[in-house]
């Protein structure tokens, strides 16, 4: 059985007006997938009011909190003492939040420990996840 690790993070949504909503996002680790990080945008906070979860490189999360990471969909980067932002891009636009870094070196520090950085690879059961991906059920093939 494997820990999966779920942290409420308090994030502030950067939105057009001068104020910011603060909401609460949940992010998520699970060693079964070793190199990835979840965050969970709750209903209220999303467009389409439905919960939205962005998967993105715990590397990405650790790299961003020192300078700016991320040429993709996800972006990371170190904001004025104490805050890290978070940039999730998507057809629909571009949702920009500030989070605590303290709350997000937590995290990672409680990732770490359950499977430290560099270590991710060791977590994998290749022949596991090839045999589930070509649909084999455990059953061998006898016939010649």
């Amino acid at each position: 059985m494997s820990t999966v690790i779920e942290q409420p993070v308090q994030a502030r949504l950067v939105a057009a007006a001068p104020q910011m909503s603060r909401i609460t996002a949940t992010l998520h680790y699970d060693p079964c997938d070793p190199f990835a990080v979840r965050m969970t945008f709750p209903a209220p906070a999303t467009l389409d009011g439905v919960e939205v979860c962005w998967t993105f490189a715990r590397e990405l999360l650790t790299a961003g909190l020192d300078q700016p990471e991320g040429d993709g969909d996800v972006r990371v980067r170190p904001y004025g003492y104490g805050r890290t932002v978070m940039e999730f891009r998507a057809p629909e636009g571009t949702a920009v939040v500030h989070v605590d870094t303290g709350e997000l070196r937590l995290f990672l520090r409680a990732t770490n420990a359950l499977v430290p950085a560099g270590r991710e690879h060791l977590r994998l059961d290749l022949d596991e996840d090839l045999a589930r991906l070509m649909g084999d059920d455990g059953q061998q093939d006898h016939t010649s």
